[in-house]
């Protein structure tokens, strides 16, 4: 039988200084025999506000609790769209006394307690430059107003790649971009050093840039065809739509229907073609995307081969192969007889003659006498 133990903290939350509608994730972990159950308390900055009991789902559901009790317990409390009032004091509290939770009867072993300052401040204000949507020589900017800390330098990033960095104390940081276009557009975010750091974004935002994963694409007859488009700006596509040229004019495409299925995503968009057809379906797609700014597109065209076409090389190389036995058949058959006697003369041995051996039929003569 293994040997009770106390409960005790090896991980305690940490305090916090966070901005108004940012959030924040306390985390704690204790051991024991029997694992402890973790529990938390909130205790706010109001005169005579008293301890309070956190839930799952707690505060319009803005309070996520995540528990595990696998060897030792571990528990994270996370808080989403902070305001003033969040600010106070979370303990992580921890007890494997049996009685702990009882309603009448005091546990023999108190809880023990944990605790971290959870700060939250007003966001500032920051001016930003206005959105952009075309230009050459861009410039971007923001501007904080009335910071609450002091600002130890600036950072430019547009998504997770850092564009930019500086250890100026301004109020004001901007980033030339230069030539606005879809490889340039997106959302550029301007983040002052600060504790806690403060961030504002600014959007460059153009009109769809569509290519096409492939220009021309191949499919076997019977098979399944997929025709891939793509766009790389910003802001994203809201809708993606695909034509078939015919007679001269964009025939729409619809999901669903006869052979065709689209999947679309974000910026990007896939046309199936079950069962090609290889008198119907090759020929020219028109694929085009729209978003608030506009709308463009591109063609990629579709070749259809038959399902005889892989075996075209075997087939050839089989005809070659042919004619070649063929040709030394024929030749092996007009060679000349006394080409074929000056073979066969050459390569064999002297004959033995039959003619009568005079000699010897003298010598048995002399010895009959």
């Amino acid at each position: 039988m293994e040997t009770p133990l106390k409960a005790g903290f090896i991980k305690s939350p940490l305090s916090q200084k966070k901005l108004t509608e940012d959030s924040v994730e306390l985390h704690c972990e204790a051991i024991g025999n029997p694992i402890p159950e973790i529990q938390w308390w909130f205790e706010g900055d109001e005169p005579n506000e008293t301890d309070t009991q956190l839930w799952d789902g707690a505060r319009q559901d803005r309070v996520k609790i995540n528990a595990t009790y696998n060897l030792h317990s571990t528990s994270t409390i996370y808080i989403a769209n902070l305001t003033v009032n969040d600010s106070g004091t979370y303990e992580c509290r921890a007890s494997n006394d049996p009685d702990r939770n009882h309603l009448s009867k005091n546990p023999k072993v108190k809880w023990i307690r944990s605790q971290a300052n959870v700060f939250v401040i007003e966001h500032p204000i920051i001016e930003t430059s206005p959105n952009v949507t075309s230009g050459m020589d861009v410039v971007i900017s923001c501007n904080i107003t009335e910071p609450k800390s002091s600002i130890l330098g600036h950072e430019w990033k547009k998504g997770d790649k850092i564009l930019a960095s500086d250890k100026e104390t301004s109020a004001y940081t901007s980033h030339k971009i230069g030539v606005v276009n879809a490889e340039s557009s997106g959302v550029y975010e301007c983040i002052f050093d600060m504790n806690p750091p403060v961030s504002s974004r600014v959007y460059v935002t153009v009109k769809p840039h569509v290519t096409a994963y492939k220009k021309s694409e191949h499919g076997n007859e019977g098979d399944t065809g997929i025709l891939t488009c793509k766009c790389s700006s910003y802001p994203p596509v809201s809708q993606w739509t695909w034509y078939k040229l015919k007679d001269g004019m964009n025939e729409p495409i619809i999901n669903g229907t006869e052979q065709f299925f689209i999947e679309s995503s974000g910026n990007k968009t896939k046309l199936h073609i079950a069962n090609l057809d290889i008198e119907k379906d090759p020929g020219e797609y028109h694929c085009n995307a729209t978003n608030d700014l506009g709308s463009d597109g591109t063609v990629v065209t579709l070749r259809v081969r038959s399902r005889l076409a892989a075996l075209w090389p075997f087939l050839g190389i089989v005809a070659e192969v042919l004619i070649l036995v063929t040709i030394i058949f024929i030749y092996e058959k007009r060679r000349k007889p006394d080409e074929v006697l000056d073979d066969d003369d050459g390569g064999s041995a002297p004959l033995k003659s039959n003619a009568p051996n005079h000699k010897d039929k003298n010598v048995r003569q002399r010895n009959s006498n």
